[in-house]
């Protein structure tokens, strides 16, 4: 699944996104979801997320 609707993702879920930094390359980092920062529904580029590490992108890959 892709990460762009908000009701796919919950807290505690493993998630791969990309960081600010890394938006050019498409590096992507995973972790697990500790809070979801987009309140719209949908985001096309991914719905904005906080994982447990702290670390803040959006989401590219449900696993």
């Amino acid at each position: 699944m892709n990460g762009q609707n908000r009701k796919d993702i919950t807290p505690g879920m493993q998630v791969e996104i990309v960081l600010k930094q890394d938006q050019r390359t498409g590096k992507l980092t995973r972790g697990i979801v500790k809070d979801i920062l987009t309140k719209s529904s949908f985001h096309p580029h991914g719905i904005k997320v906080r994982l447990e590490s702290g670390q803040v992108g959006r989401v590219k890959n449900i696993m």
